[in-house]
């Protein structure tokens, strides 16, 4: 959806998702389409070095999505620990059954998006975790 507004006829203006936030409103847009609540809340993760995330809640807190963004000084790794700590994070708050993170590589940058998605989905007794990659 998002390389599908770049692309507006006569050059028209558009929404660029360029970090994590503009991902996060423009996700939000989309499951309003699809579910009746979709609520927030914001925690601070300890790898934002303060700086809150926002959490996008459907079916009354059941899953929980985290919306990240690929950007140049951003490794893997990172992201497989940021991933961690959110589902962490979400385990500790008892609500749930499925955190979702959604990782936006526009460029590219993971390279072996399948093999991180394997890796950092996880089902436990209390919480799924599923990560999805895109685009591939």
């Amino acid at each position: 959806m998002a390389r599908q507004l770049r692309l507006r006829r006569d050059y028209r203006p558009t929404l660029e998702v360029d970090d994590d936030f503009d991902l996060q409103d423009l996700l939000c847009a989309l499951l309003k389409v699809e579910f009746d609540e979709v609520a927030t809340e914001e925690w601070t993760p300890p790898y934002t070095e303060g700086t809150p995330r926002t959490m996008l809640l459907i079916n009354r807190d059941q899953i929980a999505v985290v919306a990240k963004k690929t950007r140049s000084g951003l490794t893997t790794k990172e992201l497989a620990d940021q991933v961690t700590a959110d589902s962490a994070y979400y385990r500790a708050q008892g609500r749930g059954s499925t955190l979702f993170c959604f990782m936006y590589d526009p460029e590219g940058r993971i390279g072996s998006p399948k093999r991180l998605e394997t890796t950092l989905t996880s089902v436990s007794e209390h919480c799924r975790v599923e990560v999805l990659v895109a685009p591939k």
